[in-house]
């Protein structure tokens, strides 16, 4: 599944034993987001190689686990705890194990005519 929302990266470091129900608290009452939204919430582990992503998809939430063998996800140094938002292209470099500011990928061109 690829999201249909917005994407955010929920900073700072989250227990992995939480499930929807904890997760979905944490977006609700420390980021004061929607988790019924049609976001895509994304939470890290301190050692950084176990990711879970919470969404909404009309009645019903999707949590899915990655956990990597071998290797770190390259996750952002948390400015303060909140949440902060990506691309979807962001999200597939995180997952492919590059940083969210990857220099050497190509930049999108905005207010183009022809």
């Amino acid at each position: 599944m690829t999201p249909t929302g917005n994407v955010y990266l929920v900073s700072g470091v989250t227990d992995m034993r939480k499930s929807i129900d904890g997760l979905s608290l944490i977006v609700a009452d420390t980021l004061e987001m929607d988790p019924f939204s049609q976001a895509w919430f994304i939470f890290c582990n301190r050692g950084r190689d176990k990711l879970k992503i919470l969404f909404w998809d009309t009645n019903g939430f999707w949590l899915y686990y990655r956990r990597l063998e071998k290797g770190h996800f390259k996750w952002p140094v948390p400015k303060c705890d909140d949440a902060i938002h990506i691309s979807k292209q962001q999200l597939h470099w995180l997952l492919s194990g590059l940083t969210l500011d990857n220099p050497k990928a190509h930049r999108p061109i905005f207010g183009l005519e022809v």
